[in-house]
């Protein structure tokens, strides 16, 4: 089957299957309301089990859409679909006020092959942000407590990405790969001031952006035998930076709710939204493929950019870029897997053991202070599918704990189990008949 072909069947398939990811709802984090929501979990099924470890993994049998680098490794002959979903608990704690939240989340859907020899291509989609929250406030005025307001915040929607990417190993044990991304969705905020004295106008103020852009992610593999039974690989990544070409809106509404009069002030920044220039470096130790080893470090560098800020200066309105909203972010994570035979034909010799550990910084700032900083930790494991037709297929099965705290500011401890399904096929083997 000629590479055409096989690029037209793979993109039937995907189309279909990963169609139902592009909703989001998979949060009721307050968190979600800053910058351009929580950045999602940029792994597949089988990096989840060792809490998104990966840059530096050379995997056959799995996409690893992080170090596009990678796709040079897969199995010739053979067509992988990989597609995940999520359910968690998230227990949200503030000042001794405690509630819990469920979520549930089709998280992505990728899928690769083998183009030619020592060149390997992955398509998929998988969420970039996602913000979803509805909370409110309620308290009084003065210490006569006869007025009460209400401050009422919500939010929906997110950034989606649909990517396509090829890796090639060009020397031995060097590769190259890239991944082009078209991000795409809405953002739609909301804070509505009320009060209970019907005299005092009711002020809302609605923030949306739509975002239609693109994303450069490059990443670069290095594989070196020690002896026969241990290999050393390094994975390095970038990903640029730039404007998004979106021009956020923020319109104020003063509303008296005795006239139901209302008085509109809109405004716009051009192009007020970017994301940052990216950094990854990883290290894998492999004993004899049975023992994975590894440690990543990423670095985001939001600190240089500005995001659009409402305020009133003097008694003037301002909708307005500033520089002081976001921080660089920091993520460093070390796990690993191990399987004691992949090939074996005993069933428990062939499932794959994971975890990982990780600890990461907040991209924004809180009224001027440091955002919630990240600590979370997984387990998980690769269950081989096994039937008359195919032994290459593979469950993976992680659970995550995520713990999100800053001084003085709401507490969340999230409990996730991730479930993905990677479907290993012979597509474009040709059999011969005597």
């Amino acid at each position: 089957m000629g590479f055409y072909k096989k690029v037209l069947g793979a993109g039937i398939l995907a189309s279909v299957c990963i169609t139902p990811a592009v909703a989001q709802s998979g949060t009721n984090s307050p968190y979600s309301q800053y910058g351009l929501g929580l950045l999602n979990e940029q792994s597949s099924g089988f990096n989840r089990g060792m809490n998104g470890l990966g840059l530096a993994f050379r995997e056959h049998n799995q996409v690893n859409y992080i170090n596009p680098a990678s796709y040079s490794a897969l199995d010739s002959l053979t067509f992988i679909f990989d597609a995940g979903l999520s359910g968690q608990i998230t227990n949200f704690n503030e000042n001794g006020h405690k509630i819990n939240a469920n979520n549930a989340d089709f998280e992505y859907a990728v899928a690769a092959f083998r183009a030619f020899k020592h060149v390997g291509v992955s398509f998929g989609i998988v969420p970039f942000t996602n913000v979803g929250y509805n909370y409110a406030i309620t308290d009084y005025l003065n210490d006569d407590r006869d007025v009460a307001y209400t401050n009422t915040y919500s939010g929906s929607g997110g950034i989606h990405q649909v990517y396509f990417g090829a890796g090639w190993e060009f020397l031995k044990g060097l590769s190259v790969g890239a991944n082009i991304s078209y991000l795409w969705g809405d953002i739609d905020r909301s804070v509505i001031n009320s009060y209970s004295d019907g005299s005092i106008n009711t002020l809302s103020k609605y923030y949306t952006a739509s975002v239609k852009s693109y994303k450069l992610d490059v990443g670069l593999q290095y594989q070196l035998a020690l002896d026969k039974k241990n290999a050393l690989a390094i994975g390095l990544t970038y990903g640029l930076g730039h404007k998004l070409g979106t021009d956020p809106t923020c319109n104020i509404i003063s509303t008296n709710t005795m006239t139901a009069v209302a008085d509109t002030a809109s405004f716009t920044v051009n192009n007020g939204l970017e994301i940052p220039t990216s950094f990854g470096a990883g290290v894998m130790w492999n004993h004899a493929n049975k023992l994975k080893l590894g440690a990543d470090f990423s670095y985001q560098q939001w600190g240089s950019l500005q995001y659009p800020v409402y305020r009133v200066v003097n008694d003037e309105p301002r909708y307005e870029l500033t520089d002081d909203y976001y921080k660089d972010r920091y993520k460093v994570t070390v796990g690993g897997e191990f399987c004691n035979d992949e090939m074996s034909r005993r069933f428990f010799d062939r499932i794959r053991f994971r975890a990982g550990v990780s600890y990461a910084t907040s991209y924004y700032k809180i009224n001027g202070l440091d955002g919630p900083d990240e600590i979370s930790a997984s387990i998980g494991f690769g269950i081989p599918i096994v039937n008359a037709y195919n032994n290459r297929s593979v469950l993976n099965i992680s659970g995550q704990w995520v713990h999100s705290a800053a001084n003085g500011l709401l507490t969340e401890n999230t409990f996730r189990i991730n479930i993905g399904i990677t479907f290993n096929e012979r597509w474009f083997m040709k059999w011969k008949v005597d």
